[in-house]
């Protein structure tokens, strides 16, 4: 998911003008936003901002891991046992690996979808 990064973004309004279904638009003072649940992903934003603001999504992966680990320490709180909080973690860690195959098996039938339509061509 496109975000911007408001200490580079000047306000010009290019990517609002260029974005094709209205999902982004401007604060304030002026500075873009990407309304995520609009986005169709199209990179439109990306390729017209001069000043580099609209980012890949990919480069917020260390402050979203490090999002769950504090998540995760807030939740340990509600556990008094090292047994409990074993058995916490165990848990934790079978809810990402869950996320992790849910991601994967997405990626391979969105990969499906991608062949089928090149075969066709």
């Amino acid at each position: 998911m496109p975000w911007v990064n408001q200490d580079l973004c000047v306000g010009c309004g290019i990517c609002v003008d260029e974005c094709p279904v209205g999902a982004i638009t401007q604060d304030q003072s002026s500075k873009a936003i990407i309304n995520d649940d609009k986005c169709i992903r199209c990179g439109k934003c990306h390729d017209v901002c001069p000043e580099e603001a609209v980012r890949h999504d990919s480069e917020r992966i260390p402050q979203e891991v490090e999002a769950n680990i504090t998540k995760t320490k807030e939740l340990l709180q509600h556990f008094e046992t090292p047994q409990e909080q074993g058995e916490f973690y165990e848990r934790m860690i079978r809810y990402f690996n869950k996320e992790k195959k849910v991601a994967d098996l997405t990626i391979a039938k969105i990969t499906d979808l991608r062949n089928a339509i090149n075969k066709e061509e």
